[in-house]
């Protein structure tokens, strides 16, 4: 796909889906956005009346996908695999895309209900617990009076039976949501995104992890300089050791390493066909 021109406007990257550009990943195809443009092509799907679902991605997620053809599948078929890490944003100005910029849950989730409170975009909330999903919803609305919150839902913490998906899926499309917002753990948020899509009639199914802990004020976000540094996941590290430090002693290095190899072409990380579920439309694709 050719790159966009400069000085071309955001408005009219806005106007065709088809504009947007990936690169390559470890085998994931993450997004040219920044937080600006993502939430610009959210908005145009849902005018559009499509039926997709985002990935919010960091370095632990490309790693994970590594081992796991099924969820790296489910990522290469999101609408928007955007860069929630550092690594992947500088990956993404490596390649050219000097406008890309990191686009972190927690604030994706900010941008979408402000810029959709005067259009009156239809909310719902799912995930975590019913005491957590009070208080979101209540410091949501607080900031943005006029957000349409059409109901929220805690799921219990195990496998679903298929009977409570369809009893779930029916009171999801009642709602007449336009955007479900999925705070589940990762990766269960993007296996219930990628095995609901076809069940849900809202155009956007969002996963975006802890920004429900972090939005309904049950846990501390990174200060902004620690986020842009790279360094946010030391500070997870320190938040919470014990249930962190396995994860990153493994992922810091796999990372690195593994980019490593592909810039120097020493190993080929190819973006398969998707073989799970439903298929989305494909994207160009570049080197790291």
């Amino acid at each position: 796909m050719r790159k966009q021109s400069a000085d071309r406007s955001q408005d009219s990257v806005f106007n065709q889906t088809s504009s947007l550009e990936c690169i390559n990943v470890l085998g994931v195809r993450v997004s040219a956005v920044n937080l600006k443009s993502a939430t610009g092509f959210i908005q145009k799907a849902i005018e559009d009346g499509r039926r997709e679902y985002v990935c919010v991605r960091d370095a632990h997620g490309v790693v994970r996908c590594q081992d796991d053809p099924e969820l790296r599948s489910i990522h290469n078929r999101a609408f928007l695999v955007t860069p929630d890490g550092m690594p992947l944003v500088w990956a993404l100005k490596r390649a050219g895309h000097a406008e890309s910029d990191r686009v972190y849950g927690p604030d994706l989730m900010l941008s979408v209900f402000d810029a959709g409170s005067s259009k009156g975009l239809r909310h719902f909330l799912y995930g975590a617990t019913a005491e957590t999903l009070e208080q979101l919803q209540a410091r949501l609305l607080a900031k943005f009076p006029q957000a349409r919150i059409v109901g929220s839902y805690a799921p219990p913490f195990r496998k679903l039976s298929t009977r409570e998906e369809t009893e779930i899926a029916d009171q999801l499309n009642r709602s007449g949501a336009d955007i479900i917002w999925v705070g589940l753990s990762s990766p269960k948020q993007e296996l219930w995104m990628a095995h609901m899509r076809d069940r849900l009639e809202a155009s956007m199914l969002i996963g975006v992890g802890a920004a429900f802990d972090f939005h309904a004020g049950l846990k501390r976000q990174a200060p902004r300089i620690i986020q842009r540094s790279g360094f946010e996941w030391a500070f997870r590290l320190l938040c919470e050791p014990r249930r962190l430090w396995r994860r990153y002693a493994v992922v810091v290095p796999t990372f690195i390493s593994l980019t490593a190899f592909q810039r120097l072409g020493l190993r080929k990380f190819p973006i398969e066909d998707a073989v799970f579920g439903t298929s989305a439309p494909k994207e160009a694709a570049a080197k790291v």
